[in-house]
């Protein structure tokens, strides 16, 4: 097994200085997230008030009428534990409509649906309460594309997007989450009973060690089944990656130009920080 354990430490003032610098060169000061009642999410929450401080933040919770009570609960947790200010909106009046306007909608439309609709409500908050929609993706999700296109993945900055999930849980734990909300089982509590595991069919466990040799040791899909992986499954994780890159960019353009926004140019030489 490789060891992508990492200094929790160092981690933590990278972390929150990244969150205080972006913000900062956007001229923003405060920022505005999600917060599930998930270690992701407490996580982002934890680096971010230790960053911006308390009165600097915005959590919102955003329930559906199927949404666990605990997960209510675990989120208020972390507010109490912080004393941030908080909102809770819930969404169920939002998109029922819509669900009920195509009856007979799988379980992933409406979960998209309703990660879209958290998003529109984030945004907006963002724009009332002057700060930056902090993400609470990590690099496992973000590799397999285990988000809502435009929802759940939609953000300014995103802090723990360089975390696999097992260096969450060691962050998360390093810096004083609930226990409760760090040993739950991962879930978008997106319908009853759904978890992360359950519906990718593979553990974060899992994913993370055939991730850290593909992506952060350059390993060939071969040396990973060599490293005493399944071939079927080191195939199954690298379709993945493959099939969501789309996700991870922004929308391509086609170029015409000499200096085309997203290929030769990225930012202004006086950007500055």
């Amino acid at each position: 097994m490789a060891d992508i354990s990492i200094d929790t430490d160092l981690a933590r003032k990278i972390l929150t200085g990244f969150i205080r610098t972006e913000l900062n060169r956007a001229g923003f000061s405060k920022a505005v997230l999600g917060l599930s009642g998930g270690i992701d999410s407490a996580l982002a929450c934890y680096l971010a008030a230790e960053a911006l401080g308390k009165e600097g933040i915005l959590a919102v919770r955003m329930p559906y009428k199927t949404s666990a009570q605990d997960s209510l609960d675990d989120a208020q947790q972390v507010i109490d534990a912080l004393g941030i200010q908080s909102l809770t909106v819930p969404i169920t009046e939002m998109v029922d409509p819509l669900f009920e306007r195509f009856l007979g909608m799988e379980n992933r439309r409406k979960g998209n649906i309703m990660a879209r609709e958290r998003m529109i409500i984030l945004f907006d908050q963002s724009e009332a309460f002057h700060g930056l929609v902090v993400g609470t993706s990590n690099k496992t999700e973000i590799l397999l594309g285990y988000s809502t296109w435009y929802g759940d993945s939609a953000c300014a900055i995103n802090p723990i997007g360089d975390l696999y999930k097992a260096q969450v849980r060691e962050l998360a734990q390093a810096m004083g989450v609930p226990k409760s909300i760090i040993e739950k089982a991962p879930s978008a509590d997106l319908w009853a009973g759904q978890t992360d595991e359950g519906e990718l069919g593979f553990t974060y466990d899992q994913a993370d060690q055939i991730l850290y040799l593909l992506i952060d040791q350059r390993y060939t899909p071969q040396e990973v089944v060599d490293a005493s992986f399944r071939e079927e499954f080191v195939k199954a994780i690298l379709q993945r990656v493959r099939r969501n890159q789309f996700k991870r960019i922004l929308p391509p353009i086609a170029k015409l130009s000499n200096r085309t926004i997203g290929y030769d140019f990225l930012y202004l030489r006086d950007w500055g920080t």
